[in-house]
């Protein structure tokens, strides 16, 4: 069966969409299968990503690895039963389109607890949860004081987290492995930064996630999105030499594939 991993933070602007085309466009060029939903369905920037990336390739003649991608089918209201949720059903029916013919399934929630996002979080077997390095996107796991020292409780997304990993328990299905991922953390060891850090530390040993460096600020992230290309691609379009700035972006890319310890996948990139 297919590793499904879920990409998931019901705060806009943590860097989901971009961690999402990343991680599934690394894997694709290591050789492995992979699909992609997109349960956006205002916005859609992976959808979108991904089909900048089909045309720009088809434009230039290129056949580089691409993730796939599949649109949630549509169901005949009719057929189903009394109580049942049609989005569930679009779901489920997409990943078991999607199960034969790849390795993972990478599945991009929106910035805001929906009844898609929720079955998703269900099916995970690897969550990662994109977060800024700032108290405002924290607070979405969990509360602190007003010193920003002591956790006095977890919050909404946490707490769904945790009835997701229940419905998984309830079904005998292996645990979620979650993967918090600081974006956009600063280079100076401020004061700010060394309390996320201790209160990440905190959250993790109570709620169960493990830590990995994401994304820092780059401008390479966003400018190859309308060609839906990403760093790992600037060779084989003819770019011969990197900056530092492109270099450092792609051991950031490498140290997260090599963090998220995905089953069969050692980053050669």
């Amino acid at each position: 069966m297919a590793h499904i991993i879920v990409v998931g933070n019901e705060k806009g602007g943590a860097g989901k969409s971009t961690v999402s085309m990343h991680v599934a466009t690394a894997l694709a060029r290591m050789g492995h299968r992979v699909g992609t939903l997109d349960l956006d369905l205002r916005q859609k920037t992976l959808g979108r990503y991904i089909a900048n990336r089909r045309q720009f390739l088809t434009h230039a003649g290129l056949d580089l690895p691409s993730p796939g991608y599949q649109e949630l089918p549509e169901i005949d209201q009719t057929s189903l039963k009394p109580g049942e949720n049609a989005f569930d059903h679009r779901l489920s029916m997409a990943v078991a389109q999607m199960e034969a013919d790849n390795d993972f399934i990478l599945i991009d929630c929106p910035g805001s607890h929906t009844r898609l996002s929720q079955v998703a979080h269900s099916l995970a077997d690897t969550l990662i949860t994109p977060l800024n390095d700032s108290f405002v996107d924290f607070d979405l796991l969990a509360h602190v004081d007003s010193d920003g020292e002591e956790i006095t409780g977890p919050s909404v997304y946490s707490e769904m987290v945790w009835n997701a990993r229940q419905l998984r328990a309830q079904a005998g299905l292996k645990p979620i492995d979650w993967v918090v991922v600081r974006n956009r953390m600063g280079a100076q060891a401020m004061v700010n930064k060394e309390k996320m850090q201790r209160a990440i530390t905190k959250l993790a040993k109570r709620v169960g996630f493990r830590t990995a460096p994401g994304f820092n600020e780059r401008v390479i992230f966003r400018e190859l999105f309308p060609r839906g290309l990403t760093l790992l691609d600037l060779r084989d379009i003819g770019v011969k030499g990197m900056n530092i700035s492109n270099v450092a972006a792609r051991q950031e890319l490498r140290d997260l594939i090599k963090s998220l310890d995905l089953p069969g996948v050692t980053p050669n990139f």
